[in-house]
């Protein structure tokens, strides 16, 4: 064996003592993005405020109010990661023998923290208000679907009667009489929870059985001195608001449910350019970091 191979041989890899991940500046450009997050939400909310108003024809329309915040967000998404990112960059020490294009990853890796870091602290910051909004909207929705037909007044009779929907509604079927002009006279009450049942029970169905609607036009036509026709023409007047009604209500469900899911793809997409802007911010701010201090040893 050779000298030249022994000394081959021997040679050791040069490993650094020191981690390549600085916690410092990771955590101080996710602060200063997270901060500038907030700033600049509040600005957009009180933009926002300015769009809206309690009179009439004086407010921006919900389309506009909304595509305006989803813009402002992506915004303050990008402002607030290259700055987060570039911070990141010039606040790190220079690591000393390592190639150009090992800094070139550290510096982006860091960069990529810092967004990943600032993101937690605001998805942690705003959750309570996230809830909030999502409980109203819920309740909103909740109360939409109850004008679909009869519910919440019909629903609070149903249950002071007991018995649960489908056992009144059979029992109801079985006891109704022949004549129902004189019970729609004496049992007000009675008749009203009995129609609403049959209503519930027709919407759970998806329609009302011809032998109800017969027998809900015999009780109007009892209660207003209708005559038969004029009365299943009322109901069937009735059912078709009923049914109008939850067909609107649906296709505005499925609005909202579109817009969500545009919601949730655009504000995916946004988080990915976001963190792709802070890594590319950190490489920046780190190049420079790298150029001023080399400067500084020249001149020196």
């Amino acid at each position: 064996m050779s000298l030249s191979e022994s000394k081959v041989t021997d040679v050791l890899p040069v490993e650094s003592s020191t981690s390549a991940l600085a916690w410092g500046p990771i955590i101080g450009g996710a602060v200063a993005a997270t901060g500038i997050t907030l700033i600049l939400l509040l600005v957009g909310s009180g933009m926002g405020l300015t769009m809206v108003s309690p009179w009439s024809g004086e407010s921006s329309s919900a389309a506009t109010v909304g595509v305006s915040a989803a813009i402002w967000l992506v915004v303050v998404q990008w402002l607030s990661s290259a700055l987060g990112g570039y911070l990141t960059g010039r606040l790190r020490t220079k690591w000393a023998a390592a190639h150009t294009d090992e800094v070139f990853f550290r510096d982006t890796a860091h960069g990529f923290l810092s967004w990943a870091l600032a993101t937690l602290f605001v998805a942690g910051f705003l959750a309570s208000s996230l809830t909030s909004l999502a409980g109203a909207g819920a309740s909103a929705v909740g109360t939409a679907a109850n004008t679909t037909g009869i519910a919440g007044g019909a629903a609070s009779a149903v249950s002071r009667e007991g018995p649960d929907l489908s056992t009144s509604y059979f029992t109801d079927a079985l006891l109704r009489p022949q004549q129902v002009t004189q019970r729609a006279h004496e049992e007000d009450g009675a008749a009203s929870t009995e129609i609403a049942r049959i209503l519930l029970q027709g919407a759970a169905r998806g329609e009302v059985p011809d032998n109800d609607k017969t027998y809900i036009a015999s009780i109007v036509a009892a209660r207003t001195n209708l005559s038969e026709t004029d009365a299943r023409a009322r109901v069937d007047a009735v059912l078709k608001q009923i049914e109008d009604a939850k067909v609107a209500t649906q296709d505005a469900l499925d609005k909202t449910r579109k817009a969500a899911a545009t919601t949730a793809l655009v504000g995916a997409l946004s988080l990915l350019i976001g963190a792709f802007i802070s890594s590319a911010a950190a490489a920046l701010g780190g190049k420079q970091r790298d150029e001023e201090e080399d400067l500084v040893a020249t001149r020196y």
